[in-house]
């Protein structure tokens, strides 16, 4: 009896220096740092940077046999969805994180997540007590709140991780007029059978419904074209990010053999310079005249006309609780459970960040074996301009405005339909596998994101 009591006092014992020790080394952030120090303070007392990173600091283990497998699969893992290093040194600079890093942080705080238990149980400081998630949270709202100011919406939506569309962004009307000729103008392609609105038709979407658009003498381009609605809330253009703004990204296609055509904009200017009409109106506004950069300059301010406010759930947003049915609303519960709105954050619902294509499961190798289509150069995304491996398959993430209106869906045009692509998304990025109710309820939410146009809710004529 003696013996099993001192056993018994010594586990007590043991337990009780176990705490002191777990209480000591994981203490919640001094109140006196600013919202976005003690944000950093827990992120690198998680020890998030060990597998959120290119250049992660193993421990003394991470090569025993056992745990080699496992910690490289976390690690390979961690990477691929989120790297850290960006948004601590925002945080440690005091500039401004990425709305969709920020989603993420909060989304994995809210749930639970991160870090994972097989990690703090050996790291113990790195858990995440109740405190330091009440810390972590209220850092989370200040930072959005402070450097994405949510002003449009009302006061119980806030600090969410979406915005709404504003009515207007600034733009000179002058040049977007001339804009408008030259995005509709089929003379921008070397044949003259193409202009912008051929698969960028604002009458279907901003898209042209086909899972590859066809250029000049009928070829077809390598990737599914986005809608250019909204295109100036993305913090860049195309797939795979090449065009660094609206202008950069007009001047592509014309010089785009599959798409226009044209080997130079010496060519464009030329033919456009026997139309005298329209260059005494164009050097109205560009005394310059005619060069690439003014056309794409005045494309660019057309584009930036495209936003379309006063969805119904930018109306809900803003206080009209009427504006979403039930099931929308319960839809939207529903994206942010699984995970969508921290990727397809911010005003346009995406467009802010490089994201992998197939984060939980292989959508490629999937793809291939329904499909019968194997890889091709639009496949690999962001490292078509690196030649960074870790942005193999990953792609600017689409903005979801509209998308009710913008089939087929992905970078690949491969799907056909939003209950086929919000399935896939839960699937291939989410790593769950969507109830036909959730999925109805969510798709009913992304018909809610069909905003107006020039004071008319947008349609789409392909639509039957």
């Amino acid at each position: 009896m003696k013996k099993s009591s001192g056993i018994v006092l010594a586990i007590v014992v043991v337990i009780a220096v176990l705490a002191v020790i777990y209480r000591a080394v994981n203490t919640a952030p001094s109140a006196e740092l600013t919202a976005g120090e003690q944000l950093l303070r827990i992120l690198e007392d998680g020890g998030c940077a060990e597998c959120h990173s290119a250049d992660p600091e193993l421990p003394f283990y991470a090569g025993w046999p056992v745990a080699k497998s496992l910690i490289g699969k976390h690690v390979d893992e961690g990477y691929a969805v989120f790297d850290v290093i960006p948004f601590e040194e925002a945080l440690e600079n005091g500039t401004a994180p990425n709305e969709v890093d920020l989603a993420k942080v909060e989304k994995s705080l809210s749930d639970g997540s991160m870090p994972l238990a097989q990690y703090y149980l050996i790291h113990w400081g790195s858990s995440v007590t109740n405190a330091k998630e009440e810390i972590a949270m209220a850092a989370v709202r200040d930072l959005r709140s402070r450097f994405y100011p949510n002003t449009l919406a009302a006061p119980a939506f806030a600090n969410e991780p979406v915005r709404p569309v504003p009515d207007s962004v600034p733009y000179d009307s002058l040049k977007a007029e001339l804009g408008d000729l030259l995005y509709h103008d089929t003379r921008l392609s070397a044949d003259g059978t193409v202009s912008c609105a051929t698969c960028h038709d604002l009458a279907t979407g901003g898209v042209d419904n086909k899972r590859y658009s066809e250029g000049i003498g009928g070829q077809l381009g390598g990737v599914n074209a986005p809608t250019v609605y909204n295109a100036c809330f993305n913090f860049v253009q195309f797939w795979d990010g090449r065009a660094a703004t609206l202008a950069e990204q007009a001047g592509g296609p014309p010089l785009n053999p599959v798409e226009m055509g044209y080997k130079s904009f010496d060519e464009i200017v030329a033919k456009l310079s026997q139309d005298k009409a329209f260059v005494r109106k164009f050097k109205a506004v560009y005394p310059e005249g005619l060069s690439q950069e003014t056309i794409t300059d005045a494309i660019a301010e057309f584009e930036k006309t495209l936003v379309t406010p006063d969805s119904a759930f930018d109306l809900y947003l803003k206080g009209d609780k009427n504006a979403m049915t039930a099931e929308q609303i319960e839809g939207y519960d529903l994206f942010k459970e699984y995970s969508c709105a921290t990727c397809h954050a911010g005003v346009n619902m995406g467009g802010l960040t490089y994201e992998l294509m197939g984060q939980r499961d292989n959508y490629f190798e999937d793809r291939d074996l329904t499909l019968k289509s194997g890889l091709t150069d639009g496949d690999n995304g962001r490292w078509a301009q690196t030649g960074v491996e870790r942005d193999r398959y990953r792609f600017k993430t689409p903005g979801l405005r509209n998308v009710a209106l913008t089939w087929p869906y992905y970078h690949d045009g491969s799907v056909a339909t939003l209950d086929e692509a919000v399935r896939k998304m839960a699937r291939f990025q989410v790593g769950k596998k969507i109830s036909d109710k959730d999925a109805d309820k969510v798709v009913s939410f992304l018909n809610a994101l069909t905003g107006q146009y020039q004071g008319e809710t947008l349609t789409n004529a392909n639509a039957k």
